[in-house]
């Protein structure tokens, strides 16, 4: 039977000053075996939600944008942090009004995942919102506001396009390739 690897102890090396956006922190684990590493780095970072949002006219909001950890540009889809003590689909509806201006009927959950195994940074939970309107006074912006600091362009592609982009690379980021991907394999005609 396998057996999990255990904490001992941790402390923290490095917190922003006046942020909660992350933490290091340095583990003692135990091993299945018995060894022990005294220095584990463990990155604490919030959970988020990436949605991919499917229009009522079966159109796919995505975003062309920029990145600092991404070179050129990456195709996105919608996500941000999960604030205390929200629940995953609040956030991800609240993303996605924020984001976009739409607001979806119909959302499935994708799953929750670990982003790096080994080294923490957060669960990213996964959703497909479909049937998705402009919210408020029917028009969803062209240019979506974002408040990461970012350039980017709304975009409403085709399913081909999307899946087209995907198998090509343009989506730069895991969480948001895995989405996709597994958005696109739920997807019916």
């Amino acid at each position: 039977m396998l057996r999990p690897w255990t904490t001992a102890d941790r402390r923290t090396v490095f917190q922003p000053a006046g942020g909660n956006w992350m933490t290091v922190e340095e583990h003692t684990v135990e091993l299945p075996s018995g060894e022990v590493i005294d220095d584990w780095l463990w990155v604490v970072t919030p959970d988020f939600v990436n949605v991919v949002v499917e229009t009522t006219g079966g159109e796919y909001v995505c975003f062309r944008q920029t990145k600092y950890a991404v070179e050129g540009t990456t195709m996105a889809i919608v996500g941000g942090y999960i604030d205390p003590g929200e629940d995953p689909l609040t956030a991800a509806e609240r993303e996605v009004a924020e984001e976009t201006g739409y607001r979806a009927e119909e959302w499935t959950s994708l799953g929750a995942y670990a982003v790096d195994g080994n080294r923490g940074n957060g669960t990213a939970h996964l959703f497909l919102a479909r049937g998705a309107v402009p919210a408020g006074d029917g028009v969803a912006s062209e240019v979506a506001e974002s408040d990461d600091l970012e350039d980017q362009e709304l975009l409403l592609l085709t399913r081909d396009e999307v899946r087209e982009a995907l198998l090509a690379g343009e989506f730069k980021v895991a969480p948001w390739a895995a989405a996709v991907a597994m958005a696109l394999a739920r997807a019916t005609d």
